[in-house]
């Protein structure tokens, strides 16, 4: 009984000591993101890029809590894969962020699913990109609050040293 008891306390324990805070969102953080947004195309206006900027912030700070993150994001998917947790593999990700950013209207942004080592079990990885309207995915930004446990990464998809992106056009959301 007091093996079991000990084995709770260490679980429990642990699901404590991981959980991730809410991540703060810094003027100069989502200044970056919007001049990274705003570069996709000479003709983006500064006001909405800004506007997409805090809105993905935005976003990424209500999916860290409604997902009740923790940290690292490989324990995170073993606790939504054993039922602790509800949502917050990588895909639960790119797939909210797509639904909440495409129910807006942006003018000059459109938003795709990307993903890398598609197929490969424990290596693969699924993003939002963010292109200027009518523009290669390729040429986007990958939007990524997965790989830091709710800190927005974020960067040029030729620039993303960690993974290869390919378009996902047929995957849908859910």
């Amino acid at each position: 009984m007091h093996k079991h008891y000990f084995k709770f306390v260490i679980f429990a324990f642990l699901l404590l000591g991981c959980a991730v805070k809410t991540p703060a969102v810094t003027e100069e953080k989502t200044a970056q993101l919007s001049s990274l947004l705003q570069s996709l195309h000479h003709s983006i206006p500064q006001s909405e890029a800004m506007h997409l900027s805090k809105d993905i912030f935005y976003q990424t700070r209500v999916l860290t809590e409604a997902f009740e993150l923790t940290s690292p994001p490989l324990f995170h998917n073993f606790l939504v894969t054993i039922g602790v947790r509800e949502k917050g593999l990588c895909y639960h990700w790119s797939d909210a962020l797509y639904v909440s950013l495409s129910q807006k209207k942006y003018d000059a942004f459109e938003f795709h699913l990307a993903g890398a080592h598609i197929g490969e079990y424990f290596y693969e990885h699924n993003a939002l990109v963010v292109v200027a309207k009518g523009g290669k995915v390729e040429e986007g930004i990958i939007i990524d609050p997965w790989r830091d446990s709710g800190v927005l990464y974020f960067s040029k998809v030729e620039d993303d040293l960690d993974y290869v992106w390919t378009h996902r056009p047929l995957r849908g959301c859910h």
